[in-house]
């Protein structure tokens, strides 16, 4: 198993592409009318103003279901309450539950029903009961034709979980909440027409709008993401953008891989104009046996699971990652395991640009600057703009020749990220020959 790393952070690099931060993510922020637009009243502050689209995307929700799942000490997991009545909740009582969970006293969990996404909060209570083993055990979740808007509803059903747990059977708080809530749903048999529904996609962050699924972990999502992984988190990136099945386990608590799930995701984020990906890396967030039968015709996504009995299903995923241990057994994967030299130059890059982003915004005493998983973000979405845009130039030249100056200037590396370059040409049918220099005579 992999050591956790701590990223460098390096303030002596005199590099032109980190000079200014403010004005290269000014610009990247201009280019996308969902994120909103800078305030240019004080010219040495970044601030993000809402744009009328992003305050209506923030005011719409969709809550399609509420219900409040119990553990019980003959039946096992159960749901006790749900709205409304005929809502098709099968094998939910086990997805806001997760294997595991008794060991914990709180924990909270994403997951995937059906074309629907969910939030539930647990909580286990200790009681002085025989009949319940000491041990009083429920969840409270929704469910929603999104999954980016979900992160608003974190507080209520930690809350309202508590509330089950002290008062149980009390539910007028949670019938308020949905019919506040609630989306009216389409005529059955006819989900094609959800996605009306959505005010942000129901899928991957695409190409035009970054989700605004906000981190209630206290040190951020993307800043533990990578501290975690290290350089490997460019490993996940070649994976992601070649649209690879992805799975982590890690046993419970289950909420922060959940989060690694959404960081995985945004990896492979590009605002180019490609329109040549067949598919996109579906976010099944947390996955257990019962979905074994639906992985099985997905040829894209990522998700993570509690159940170790998912690594032994090689024909359910490509890449596994344990904890900080990400293995393939495709054979044809192998060698993207390997951390190259231009990736050890994207990371210290990546940790440059965090240490400017922190040293312009420190002493602000506000939340208005940008937050660090949009610096993140944007920097893979900028990396894959560029190599994505000069394949296509490429593609369309003269000679469709892709030399070692292009692999440079893509932020590749022409020999160790050989391998990954072919993939990913083939996988998108990009019509390029790769002319790189001979490995045992680089220049």
């Amino acid at each position: 198993m992999a050591e956790e790393r701590t990223p460098l952070l390096n303030f002596d690099d005199e590099s032109t592409d980190f000079q200014d931060p403010r004005q290269k993510i000014r610009s990247l922020y201009k280019r996308d009318n969902h994120l909103g637009v800078l305030s240019t009243q004080d010219e040495g502050l970044i601030r993000i103003s809402p744009t009328n689209s992003e305050q209506n995307l923030t005011e719409v929700d969709h809550i399609v279901s509420v219900f409040v799942v119990a553990f019980d000490t003959k039946a096992g997991n159960v749901i006790e309450w749900c709205l409304p009545q005929e809502m098709d909740l099968e094998g939910v009582e086990f997805k806001s539950m997760p294997s595991g969970s008794h060991h914990l006293l709180k924990d909270f969990v994403y997951f995937r029903k059906a074309e629907f996404y969910g939030l539930a909060c647990f909580e286990n209570m200790p009681v002085e009961s025989q009949i319940e083993r000491g041990a009083r055990m429920k969840s409270v979740g929704i469910l929603s034709t999104s999954y980016t808007l979900l992160y608003r509803h974190m507080q209520l059903l930690e809350t309202q979980v508590r509330h089950q747990l002290e008062t149980p059977g009390r539910y007028s708080q949670l019938e308020a909440f949905y019919e506040d809530k609630k989306a009216v749903l389409p005529p059955s048999g006819s989900a094609g027409s959800l996605r009306n529904l959505t005010s942000t996609p129901a899928s991957t962050p695409s190409s035009d709008i970054l989700p605004e699924l906000k981190i209630t972990h206290p040190a951020g999502c993307f800043s533990q993401f990578i501290k975690f992984f290290g350089e490997q988190i460019f490993v996940l990136w070649k994976f992601a953008l070649l649209q690879k099945r992805i799975i982590f386990f890690s046993p419970p608590p289950i909420g922060v891989v959940c989060y690694r799930v959404y960081c995985a995701c945004c990896l492979a984020n590009h605002s180019s104009d490609l329109r040549i990906s067949s598919h996109e890396v579906e976010p099944y967030f947390y996955i257990n046996v019962a979905d074994i039968d639906s992985l099985e015709s997905e040829v894209s996504f990522i998700a993570c699971t509690t159940e170790k009995i998912f690594q032994s299903k090689t024909q359910l995923y490509d890449v596994y990652v344990d904890n900080q241990d990400v293995t393939t057994h495709v054979p044809g994967l192998q060698e993207l395991l390997r951390v190259s030299p231009a990736d050890k130059d994207k990371m210290a890059k990546l940790n440059n640009q965090r240490s400017a982003q922190l040293f312009f915004v420190e002493g602000l005493g506000e939340q208005t600057a940008m937050e660090e998983e949009e610096v993140f973000t944007l920097f893979f979405t900028e990396q894959n703009n560029r190599i994505f845009q000069t394949l296509l130039d490429v593609s369309v030249s003269m000679d469709r020749t892709l030399t070692s100056d292009h692999m440079r200037s893509m932020g590749l590396d022409p020999i160790g990220d050989r391998p990954f370059l072919m993939e990913l040409v083939e996988m998108y049918g990009i019509d390029v020959v790769l002319m790189i220099d001979n490995p045992c005579c680089p220049k």
